[in-house]
Parts: C-alpha cells; sequence; structure tokens
C-alpha cells in the first residue's frame, strides 16, 4: 500500500513540474520534426504520436513535418533502382520523385489515422496545398541532383487557419517551383522554414543522436544547452561534421529567425519530447538565442 501511495505521489510531483511549462507554452506553437528511426519502429513512433497529441490536448498548438527517408529508400529498392546522395541529399530522377511523393503521402496519412485514433482532429498536407512551400532547384557545390528543391518562400496561411479550426497540421515535405514542376524537399530544410514562417515558440528536431557533443567523432563533451553564437563558433571550429553540420546550421539559422528555441533529441528514446519540454533537466540539446543566455 505504501509503495502505491509512493507512486501516486511521484506521478503527482511530475506533473506539478510540468505546471509552468504548460502555462508558459499554452497557446504556442511548436514544429516538431520527425523523421529516422523513431519513425521506422512502430512502438516508437506510437511514443512520439502520443507526445505530440498531448502537447495538443493540454493547449499547446503542434505542427508535425515529417520525413520518411528510409521507406523511400525501401520503395526505390523494390522497383530496382539505387538510392544515391550527394552530400546526404538524395539524388531525385523523375521516377524517383514520383515514388518519394507516393511514399511522403502514404506516410502523412499513416501519421494522421495515428493521431486520430488517440481523438485528436489531424489534417495533413503536403507542400503543395495552398502555396505552402515554394522552392526553386536545388544544387549541391554546384552538381545537378534531379528534383530536389531548395525552398524560396513559405505561405503559412494553410497552417494557421487549421491550428484556428482545432486541427494538428502534419506537413510532407514536397513543393511547387514557379513553373508547377514537383520537388522533394529535405525535411529538416521544411521544418526549418515552416517554424520561422509561424514564428514558432519551440522546433524539435527527433533524430538519431543524443544531441550535440563538443567532438562529435569522439562523442565526448555533452551540450545540454548553447546559444546561437556558440553553436556558430563549433560549426567553424570544425569539430562537427557528417548529417549534423546542416542540422546545426539550420537550428541556428531558426534561432536566428526568430524561433525562441531549437531543441534536437534522440528519437529512440520513448517519450523524449515530453521529458524535454515539460522537466528541468531535459534530455537533448537546446539551442537558445543569445540574449537568453545573458
Amino acid at each position: 500500500m505504501e509503495k502505491d501511495m509512493e507512486k501516486v505521489l511521484q506521478k503527482a510531483e511530475v506533473l506539478i513540474e510540468a505546471l509552468p511549462y504548460i502555462q508558459r507554452f499554452n497557446r504556442k506553437i511548436i514544429v516538431v520534426k520527425y523523421g529516422g528511426s523513431a519513425m521506422s519502429n512502430e512502438e516508437l513512433q506510437k511514443n512520439v504520436i502520443k507526445d505530440v497529441t498531448l502537447l495538443k490536448l493540454v493547449g499547446f498548438k503542434p505542427i508535425i513535418v515529417h520525413g520518411g527517408g528510409k521507406e523511400i529508400s525501401r520503395w526505390v529498392g523494390k522497383v530496382g533502382k539505387e538510392s544515391t546522395f550527394v552530400n546526404g541529399l538524395r539524388v531525385t530522377d523523375e521516377e524517383t520523385m514520383e515514388i518519394a511523393e507516393m511514399v511522403l503521402n502514404k506516410v502523412n496519412k499513416d501519421l494522421v489515422t495515428m493521431v486520430q485514433e488517440l481523438g485528436v482532429k489531424a489534417v495533413g498536407v503536403s507542400g503543395k496545398d495552398g502555396g505552402l512551400l515554394q522552392v526553386e532547384k536545388k544544387y549541391s557545390d554546384g552538381q545537378d541532383i534531379g528534383f530536389v528543391g531548395e525552398i524560396t518562400g513559405v505561405n503559412p496561411k494553410v497552417l494557421y487557419d487549421l491550428l484556428e479550426k482545432d486541427f494538428l497540421p502534419i506537413v510532407a515535405p514536397i513543393g511547387l517551383d514557379s513553373n508547377f514542376q514537383t520537388y522533394n524537399i529535405n525535411a529538416d530544410d521544411a521544418a526549418c522554414a515552416i517554424a520561422k514562417a509561424v514564428k514558432a515558440e519551440k522546433l524539435a528536431f527527433l533524430t538519431d543522436i543524443e544531441g550535440i557533443y563538443k567532438d562529435f567523432k569522439e562523442k565526448k563533451g555533452f551540450i545540454s544547452r548553447i546559444t546561437a553564437s556558440e553553436a556558430e563558433e563549433l560549426v567553424a571550429s570544425g569539430y562537427i561534421g557528417g548529417g549534423m553540420l546542416p542540422k546545426l546550421n539550420n537550428c541556428t539559422l531558426a534561432v536566428r529567425n526568430g524561433v525562441s528555441r531549437v531543441h534536437i533529441l534522440d528519437g529512440r528514446i520513448p517519450h523524449c519530447l515530453l521529458l524535454e519540454i515539460f522537466t528541468k533537466q531535459g534530455i537533448g540539446t537546446a539551442i537558445i538565442d543569445d540574449e537568453e543566455a545573458d
């Protein structure tokens, strides 16, 4: 009986610890970029969706921007093609673009279904809808990588309308250029552009890493909080490499463009989103505005 009471009291403490955060972020927009391993494991997928749904139910205004890279590669392989990447970006010919759009739309509606199963209304859109994501052709170090889009403009009206009507928007990273040609967009880029456009209070990246380290190769010196200027210095130091480099640049840019705080979280940890947002210590890396650190 005593043990049961202890458990109940612990639950109460957790809820009380969350209270100031619930008050602070009530009615605020939070963009969650969702992809990687957290997406390919069904159990983790359900946990992430539960987290986002809970945020919605306690008064936050979440927007999910999802990837689907692993699933796209699987389907590209099914038609006998091989996925090739340049600087972490998928080389996208016409056939691959068609596959990517079909896969992303399927992933999108699967996520909508999961959210609605938990009693929250969700609407899935792609960057094509309402002119949400406008793009031009992206080159990687001058190299033509096909139908990969560089975002040139965001029209967040469709997202504002959905949020106002109490829907949870779920965005697939596909956009149109000025000639209405379809382009695949890097999901990190899409999440950052959307977060900047809606002046999100938070942008959370669910990734396959624990967060940022001072020495990334050796996984030494974990950083739980870093200012935008410190992050820029870290990039200039040359210690950050691989897929983390564009991610960190994106995060810093987002903070410089009005997003209050950016979080890099390990999406493989169950309920990482709730742990980061509702607890004092958090679990990932938070990138904050220089002024907030003063």
